[in-house]
């Protein structure tokens, strides 16, 4: 059997910049001679390997999202990821330099014109799973991502302090009472400040989760709301107002597990081959140490 790492690349790669660049400069920050900023690569890499080092995957893929404005979950609501700022410039040039690193060594990378890194892996793991290849690990920090959990899914999370944690579908039910599946509905009503995904206004964290524990879905909410359990009568109003929002953001936040470009993707493309002598070397010249 084999075992696939799925990497959140943009989620990897901005944590290591944020974490070694705040309160700093970007003249502060690490670079080479030439001028290429590292302080993030350092990170990325260092994690990449000892994942590598500890799990051991047959198979690997470090998935990318593609530009903001090229989504096709703008299609659904223009607004989404509006209230983003831009990217740092210092970490652009480091995504760019990750990518040119991870052609010349062997390092399988991946992304999908109108997709994001989510919906690439939503789709691998899917894919994986169906055909009965393994266990697979998705390497990020982002929540959103628990919606894919699967007896032969989970989620490796960086907890401060604690290190990684592998979370599991039974850690998800446990700790939620609902099922991995469940959780975008959760999230639909909760919404989502980073992305701009509105939710449902009003409806928090002591509401969101009881709802869809007591009635399944949105819809299961809908279509009981004329007769709600009592401890909800406060939200009733709120719910019939923005059940339009909430029906939107339930798009918004579902991860396509199904992209057409994938339906034919082979897995013996993403067999982890890397050229570890090319690695040290690109390292070198990159003036990074890391631990191989």
């Amino acid at each position: 059997m084999g075992r696939l790492i799925l990497i959140d690349g943009f989620n990897l790669l901005s944590r290591g910049y944020f974490a070694t660049a705040y309160g700093k400069s970007e003249e502060q920050l690490s670079k080479t001679p030439e001028g290429l900023f590292t302080n993030a690569l350092r990170v990325k890499l260092q994690k990449m390997i000892s994942l590598i080092k500890d799990y051991e995957p047959t198979h690997f893929v470090v998935t990318w999202d593609v530009k903001r404005n090229e989504v096709k979950r703008k299609t659904l609501f223009e607004d989404y990821k509006g209230t983003r700022e831009d990217l740092p410039s210092p970490l652009i040039q480091q995504y760019e330099t990750a990518v040119n690193l991870f052609r010349a060594t062997g390092i399988p990378q991946m992304s999908v014109e109108g997709f994001e890194a989510d919906d690439v892996i939503g789709t691998l793991s899917d894919k994986w799973t169906k055909e009965g290849l393994g266990d697979c690990y998705i390497y990020s920090n982002d929540r959103d991502l628990l919606q894919l959990l699967k007896p032969t899914v989970s989620q490796i999370i960086a907890i401060r302090k604690e290190g990684d944690r592998v979370y599991s579908e039974e850690h998800f039910k446990t700790e939620y009472g609902i099922t991995p599946d469940q959780w975008v509905e959760v999230k639909a009503l909760l919404g989502d400040k980073s992305d701009n995904i509105p939710g449902v206004a009003g409806v928090g964290d002591k509401a969101a989760l009881p709802l869809i524990q007591q009635y399944g879905s949105i819809q299961g909410v809908y279509n009981n709301i004329g007769e709600l359990d009592s401890k909800f009568n406060r939200y009733r109003k709120k719910l019939i107002e923005g059940e339009e929002l909430a029906k939107l953001s339930l798009e918004l936040v579902t991860i396509e597990r199904a992209i057409p470009e994938l339906d034919h993707y082979s897995f013996n493309e993403c067999k982890l081959e890397l050229d570890y002598t090319r690695m040290k070397s690109e390292l070198e010249m990159l003036g990074l140490r890391i631990r191989m």
